[in-house]
């Protein structure tokens, strides 16, 4: 399977059968290359993943400051210290979950909840890092 169709098949999926989905979502190396997106999803900017990826190896490091994706800020909210890291902006928000080789956004806005959001994101993630990815 291409990651361009885990994005599109499991991360813009239809959530709960109710015709709802995620305003955008990626998955990008930890390298910061892009290896599939949705067509929203933001251009990154700047050290975004390298700050992102900080934040996995010392929890906190971003919460002074804020998370920022394609220069979007969003406050940082609880996570599990290296491995999810999520954020918050208005009425949706962001899951960054974080695989052996990859991270995984899904960015939503209501009606998505916080929660949808994270069981997406989540759950592909905790299925790629089964697969060693």
């Amino acid at each position: 399977m291409s990651w361009q169709t885990y994005v599109d098949e499991h991360l813009m999926c239809d959530i709960e059968g109710q015709n709802q989905h995620l305003t955008a979502a990626a998955i990008i190396g930890h390298d910061g290359n892009v290896w599939a997106k949705s067509e929203k999803f933001p251009d990154l900017k700047g050290n975004e993943i390298t700050d992102i990826m900080k934040d996995f190896d010392s929890p906190d490091h971003l919460a002074p400051t804020g998370l920022h994706l394609g220069g979007v800020k969003y406050m940082v909210i609880q996570g599990e210290p290296g491995a999810v890291i999520r954020g918050k902006k208005g009425s949706g928000g962001i899951t960054i979950k974080k695989t052996a080789a990859a991270l995984i956004f899904g960015i939503y806005d209501e009606p998505v909840t916080p929660g949808q959001c994270n069981l997406v994101v989540e759950r592909l993630g905790d299925y790629l890092s089964d697969q060693g990815m």
